[in-house]
């Protein structure tokens, strides 16, 4: 991973960045040597862009393709830090996959002080997320004709990252990591097919209705510890949220 080429895209951005980390395949644990690298964070506008009539920036996308050997091929999203805070209450748990990913690019002392605030943001509510995400990403998987490895193994972490943070409260998004506690035996074999560029290869038949069992399993166990969990009703975090978000925008320590 070549963080020098990916901090120079970050620093090309038009305004100060409180971090940027990687997300997608790389955070997940099953990159392809081909994948691209999806950066995302969170960006300071200064006060005249609120205050004044224009239209405030708060999401900036950029993509680069790869055009030659030795190229890498990226996707960079920001948000605001106002709408990435929103979001944080909205028991979003990919914005708290992206806060509390450990690759990181680029990150600043707010940011430790987001992560640690945002620990205030997680609810048992955030079970809603994660089964809707997986039934979007089940979806997506009986979209191909035969269905790929690919999609499936987004099934999987969407499912395992839920059960985990409704059981823990802890955010973790890499899949073979988590399944050193699930040991789902069929995980690291569908994540070497992916890093082996081989999960182009479709699904036979046998395996969809044996993943499908799995699937319907796994989000009974999601739907289970979202009863069961001890996490709070609503987000604790709102006012210090808040403070952050003046200190950021105003410039104070």
């Amino acid at each position: 991973m070549d963080y020098r080429l990916l901090r120079s895209t970050v620093e090309a951005q038009p305004y100060p960045l409180l971090f940027v980390t990687i997300s997608g395949a790389h955070l997940y644990g099953f990159p392809s040597a081909d994948s691209d690298y999806d950066l995302r964070g969170v960006h300071v506008l200064p006060p005249e862009d609120l205050l004044g009539l224009g239209v405030p920036t708060e999401t900036i996308e950029r993509s680069q393709a790869r055009e030659n050997p030795g190229d890498i091929e990226l996707d960079l999203v920001t948000h605001d830090v106002k709408k990435f805070m929103r979001l944080m209450l909205k028991k979003n748990g990919y914005v708290l996959e992206q806060l509390y990913s450990p690759l990181v690019v680029h990150t600043t002392s707010e940011h430790e002080e987001l992560k640690a605030i945002g620990k205030g943001c997680v609810t048992r509510h955030h079970v809603h997320h994660y089964l809707s995400f997986a039934r979007n990403e089940w979806n997506l998987f009986l979209k191909d004709s035969p269905p790929k490895v690919k999609p499936l193994l987004y099934v999987y972490r969407v499912l395992l990252t839920g059960i985990h943070l409704m059981r823990s409260g802890e955010i973790e998004a890499n899949l073979l990591r988590l399944n050193e506690t699930f040991r789902l035996p069929y995980v690291d074999e569908l994540a070497a097919r992916k890093k082996e560029g081989t999960e182009r290869g479709g699904l036979g038949q046998a395996d969809v209705e044996f993943h499908e069992q799995e699937y319907r399993r796994l989000t009974g166990e999601l739907e289970e510890a979202g009863r069961r969990s001890t996490l709070p009703e609503r987000p604790t975090a709102t006012n210090a949220l808040n403070d952050l978000l003046l200190r950021v925008r105003l410039g104070r320590r």
